[in-house]
């Protein structure tokens, strides 16, 4: 079995949210995009600057394509790097950035955006009232068949979820997060899963269409927005179909030109 120090307690830290992505707002804000950074499942170390950086990207579209509707995005800044274990360091986390969104900006809905470890305590977060919609990229999710319990699903009724995964991802299982996903679906119909083909864990291959994907989801979540064909058809479709939804190449590019 191994063995993991935990080094530079994260008891001592605090999570901050920093400035908004995008620069200082002047508009009102009509809701709230939190980014969850990837993580480790045990580790005392500062909060990854490499997996913050990773997810400005994202924040960016998210904030362009939202600009109209008044949307922030902020990418949330850990106490530490690890989950470990019963902790749920990163959850915990994410439900604090959630409270302060809440303390900033008003009863503005919000839409929790995590990718790997963040993806995860995103879902577990994801029970807070204020939160609309969770969407999870290549979610690290523990096997169900080792862990103390299985991930819960209850705190996501009422909530839109979308999970994204690559096929080809050699850091997450993309089984697991299937597995999740039926679990889900039966808690909440509305949840849906997308499966990009032959990508890996960054979902680098196809960035523009999970970009798309994630303005097109988190959009429609927060401000009633239409969303578009695909994404209706997955959260209609029964399981297997609407958690293995693949998601086709040139994905919102037409949405893009606009």
């Amino acid at each position: 079995m191994a063995h993991y120090a935990l080094v530079g307690p994260s008891e001592t830290r605090r999570p901050r949210l920093g400035r908004p992505v995008g620069g200082s707002r002047s508009a009102a804000v009509g809701g709230v995009a939190l980014l969850l950074p990837d993580g480790e499942p045990m580790s005392g170390r500062r909060a990854s600057a490499r997996a913050h950086a990773a997810m400005l990207p994202l924040g960016r579209g998210l904030v362009r394509a939202g600009r109209a509707d008044g949307l922030a995005a902020h990418v949330v800044r850990y106490r530490g790097r690890g989950w470990n274990g019963t902790d749920a360091e990163l959850a915990a986390d994410a439900s604090w950035a959630v409270a302060e969104a809440v303390r900033r900006y008003g009863d503005v809905p919000v839409c929790l955006v995590g990718h790997g470890m963040g993806a995860r305590a995103a879902l577990r977060a994801g029970g807070h009232p204020a939160v609309a919609a969770v969407l999870a990229l290549a979610p690290w999710l523990p096997e169900d068949d080792v862990a103390a319990e299985p991930e819960p699903v209850r705190q996501l009724v009422g909530r839109r979820v979308l999970i994204v995964h690559g096929t080809n991802d050699a850091r997450t299982d993309p089984e697991l997060s299937f597995r999740f996903a039926e679990r889900a679906k039966k808690a909440n119909r509305d949840t849906c899963r997308f499966e990009v083909h032959s990508d890996g864990h960054a979902l680098r291959q196809y960035a523009a269409e999970v970009q798309a994907l994630t303005a097109d989801f988190a959009l429609g979540a927060l401000f009633a927005r239409p969303v578009a064909r695909p994404v209706t058809d997955a959260l209609a479709a029964p399981p297997p179909l609407g958690l293995r939804m693949p998601l086709a190449a040139g994905f919102g590019d037409s949405y893009r030109r606009s």
